[in-house]
């Protein structure tokens, strides 16, 4: 099975520091719609593992969230891409659960569901806990650069062996390109 996991925030979409709340404030990253529908076409199930505090923390409800998703779901199949399954921490750190990401509750949770390792699978992220939670389930981490990624990058130092990309569709181009086929 060919699967792919990817952050949402600053990966898929502009990430904000006032997090994204609201259907109206989700605004996908160039490339990044079409780069997931290229990956659906070589064969790939694409998967979301995402912190959404904001749940947690009031800012928005569960409702709004199913509305934002719904939003990227649209705007995917417009472009041929699908997205099979969204997993999503609501809690903040305070919470102490396990599925909040540096911890790799959810990573755990989608390879028991699919019955896999997780052993190379690719995962995207924009963050360092993105790459822990990774690595921690022995997946791939690869960093993009957008989002927190160039803040990121600095905190890499000494981290470990992480493959570097300009954005979503850079990670496609390589995955697609003929050394992984």
């Amino acid at each position: 099975m060919k699967l792919v996991i990817l952050d949402r925030d600053g990966v898929i979409n502009h990430d904000s520091n006032e997090y994204i709340k609201s259907p109206d404030e989700w605004h996908a990253i160039p490339g990044s719609l079409a780069a997931i529908a290229r990956l659906n076409q070589a064969g790939y199930r694409v998967v979301v593992i995402t912190n959404q505090s904001g749940v947690a923390r009031g800012l928005f409800t569960l409702d709004d969230l199913n509305a934002i998703h719904n939003k990227m779901y649209q705007q995917l199949s417009e472009v041929g891409g699908n997205i099979e399954a969204i997993f999503f921490c609501p809690h903040n750190l305070q919470d102490d659960c396990q599925c909040r990401k540096p911890r790799a509750g959810l990573f755990h949770n989608l390879a028991e569901r699919l019955g896999i390792s997780l052993t190379g699978v690719p995962a995207v992220g924009d963050s360092l806990r993105d790459l822990q939670a990774a690595i921690t389930c022995g997946a791939k981490p690869l960093l993009v650069l957008t989002g927190k990624g160039e803040k990121t990058l600095q905190e890499l130092n000494g981290f470990g062996d992480v493959a570097v990309y300009e954005n979503l569709a850079s990670v496609v181009d390589d995955l697609l390109s003929e050394k992984h086929a």
